[in-house]
């Protein structure tokens, strides 16, 4: 079984302050990712008190108010270097999650080595959304910072127009970007319903490991959408160098087995 990366303690956070932007399906994505690589992980869902990740991976998800001090003592008091922990934040708490961190220490911590932090900061098709990047950059030194465009529609994220595209993308130093493509959104609804990870769907594979009867055709298109998107996570090198054997991706399907 494969270890986290860097052998060292690591967390990944996923979030922005703008809702609809398709947060948790990157969550979901990551999950599933870290799955295939057998790397041991864990999820804080802060759609408190419902959650919504949580549907999808009961298993390894607890759901957590990330602005009480008793539920981020649960996330980040128990982090180890055994398993990844992963944070789904909730639509608007981005800013104010990275804030908290600061005011506990983690952020510093994380700058000088203690711990492998990632923030995936899902950007959506607006002015209002791009602003963000600036406001969260102050909180990301010594991180790794990835600029996550999720085409949810038909856009363009402004690259028609260099000079908005490089005001947003271009001035923050050290991040990276990862790109995300449009899923049919017949097969995006399917999944919905299933209420299973993206992997048990391809695999036609029920929660409790029963043979399943999607679509053919809707399995394919999630199958394809995605290996495009595990291929964005090896280009970035996500594990790091000891992590990144390619992902033999969707060709094992019957070893999908994601909680």
């Amino acid at each position: 079984m494969a270890k986290a990366p860097e052998g060292k303690p690591t967390v990944i956070l996923v979030g922005a302050d703008k809702g609809g932007v398709g947060k948790t399906t990157i969550t979901r994505t990551l999950l599933d990712y870290l799955a295939t690589k057998h790397v041991p992980r864990r999820a804080f869902d802060t759609e408190f008190p419902k959650g919504s990740l949580k549907r999808f991976h009961p298993d390894i998800t607890d759901v957590v108010d990330v602005t009480a001090a008793r539920d981020q003592m649960k996330i980040f008091d128990t982090i180890n270097a055994a398993e990844v922990t992963v944070i789904d934040v909730r639509a608007g708490l981005l800013t104010a999650t990275l804030g908290a961190l600061r005011d506990i220490g983690f952020l510093e911590a994380a700058k000088k080595g203690d711990f492998t932090f990632m923030v995936f900061h899902i950007l959506g098709p607006t002015i209002a959304s791009l602003e963000e990047i600036a406001d969260t950059s102050s909180y990301l030194e010594g991180t790794q910072h990835f600029l996550v465009k999720n085409f949810i529609n038909n856009t363009t994220f402004f690259e028609w127009d260099p000079g908005t595209y490089g005001n947003y993308f271009s001035k923050i130093e050290g991040a990276r970007e990862i790109v995300v493509p449009r899923l049919n959104e017949l097969a995006c609804e399917q999944v919905e319903l299933a209420s299973i990870p993206f992997a048990s769907f391809v695999a036609n594979r029920m929660p409790d490991g029963r043979d399943a009867a999607f679509s053919f055709v809707l399995r394919g298109y999630v199958r394809h959408w995605l290996n495009r998107v595990w291929s964005e996570y090896d280009r970035v090198a996500l594990l790091g160098p000891a992590g990144q054997k390619p992902v033999k991706h969707m060709e094992a399907e019957e070893e999908q087995r994601v909680a």
